[in-house]
């Protein structure tokens, strides 16, 4: 009965609200008109959610602009609304968004809000039964990248699955993508999924989140083939195409917009013995290793936010600087390919995390067997265009 109500709720406002709400094509009237993001059309969703008992999944991302006064967070919000929230639930690097990539992160109490903080990277990474006890509907509110190892998306998953099977409605507060433009890479082959690879996508997706939720559910990646009641509350004024800056860090390591655009294609060396620049202030702009060439740049990694035990720590490495580069348009295998071919002792270049992060051991073993980036590049092409073609259901923007 809880699920029909909010299903019907849902329904009534999405019939008599604007008709910029739903799922259009063309909710945009004048390119030069600000991003309005999910989160910030609370004239929607705040009538969805009185006198019901709230989750939210969200972090630091989790903000709303407030006129000229600045960002406030999404719970401290939504409390200020009245809403009844009930509990935090955090994805990897925590509510706050201090925890370094991987770190095991404990639940916890919220000191401004004295709100309990469940953590979906720790004991479990999918809420239990007991955690969405009295929860009538859940909140998501991250800020996404676009790379398929970038792991909110496995959250946003897990949280999928989670309110299906307890028949809670699951609202999504949809932000931009700021790859949003990019489809390219090696798609994820089934026996490679992961926590960093759930799905069969290319390795960047071009879905905001609310997208990738809305394909979640169609293509019934869910276990056992359930799907979630959704609701994407989407962005006005948002193409696809356009350059979007985050406001906020959207985990320690990805400090800027160049990062952020540098991320999917620098993160490839994570399986690999070459560093991405944790433990220094230009993360996912540099790379290098003790193990490279002696070049004009060097740098060496050094404890600091977000990076406890970086790699290489106190060492010099050897590498290239990328800070000042065109934003990249696709997926680049370029830095990849120099490293791999300047190192000198190449059976030790790959580890195993390597191929969870290309969801396949073909690239790997393209790039020992010496193919080039073009014919590399080719053999993405039929799992790109099919994904593409299937990816046109779900689109919103």
């Amino acid at each position: 009965m809880k699920y029909f109500i909010n299903s019907f709720l849902l329904l009534v406002c999405y019939l008599f609200a604007s008709a910029s709400c739903g799922t259009p094509k063309n909710n945009f009237s004048n390119s030069k008109d600000p991003i309005i993001t999910g989160a910030e059309r609370s004239d929607f969703y705040l009538p969805l959610l009185k006198d019901k008992k709230v989750g939210i999944v969200t972090n630091q991302t989790g903000i709303i602009k407030i006129s000229n006064e600045g960002t406030v967070s999404i719970v401290d919000y939504l409390i200020s609304n009245k809403i009844a929230v009930q509990k935090i639930f955090a994805p990897e690097h925590g509510f706050r968004g201090t925890a370094d990539a991987g770190e095991h992160v404990v639940d916890g109490k919220d000191t401004k809000t004295g709100l309990p903080i469940i953590s979906l990277y720790g004991n479990n990474k999918k809420p239990k039964p007991e955690q969405l006890a009295g929860i009538d509907i859940m909140i998501f509110d991250l800020q996404d990248v676009g790379a398929r190892f970038y792991t909110y998306i496995s959250t946003l998953h897990y949280i999928m699955e989670a309110c299906a099977e307890n028949n809670i409605t699951l609202m999504l507060l949809d932000r931009p993508n700021p790859n949003g433009a990019i489809v390219d890479g090696p798609m994820l082959e089934k026996e490679y999924t992961s926590f960093v690879g759930m799905h069969p996508i290319p390795l960047l997706h071009g879905l905001t989140i609310g997208e990738y939720a809305r394909m979640i559910n169609g293509e019934k990646w869910l276990k056992g083939g359930i799907q979630c009641d959704l609701k994407v509350i989407h962005c006005l004024n948002y193409k696809r195409e356009m350059v979007y800056d985050l406001p906020v860090k959207p985990s320690p390591n990805l400090p800027n917009s160049q990062a952020v655009n540098l991320y999917a294609s620098l993160c490839l060396f994570e399986g690999t013995n070459v560093s991405v620049g944790r433990g220094t202030e230009k993360q996912f702009q540099i790379y290098g290793s003790p193990y490279l060439s002696k070049s004009d740049f060097s740098f060496t990694p050094i404890p600091n936010f977000g990076a406890k035990e970086p790699v290489y720590k106190d060492q010099l490495c050897y590498g290239e600087d990328l800070i000042q580069i065109e934003k990249v348009k696709q997926l680049e295998l370029k830095w990849l390919l120099k490293a791999y071919n300047s190192t000198a002792d190449k059976s030790k270049f790959f580890n195993e995390f390597f191929t969870k992060l290309a969801g396949t051991k073909k690239l790997q073993q393209q790039i020992e067997s010496g193919l080039s980036e073009t014919e590399i590049r080719k053999s993405w092409e039929k799992g790109l265009n099919d994904f593409k073609g299937m990816r046109k259901k779900y689109l919103i923007y």
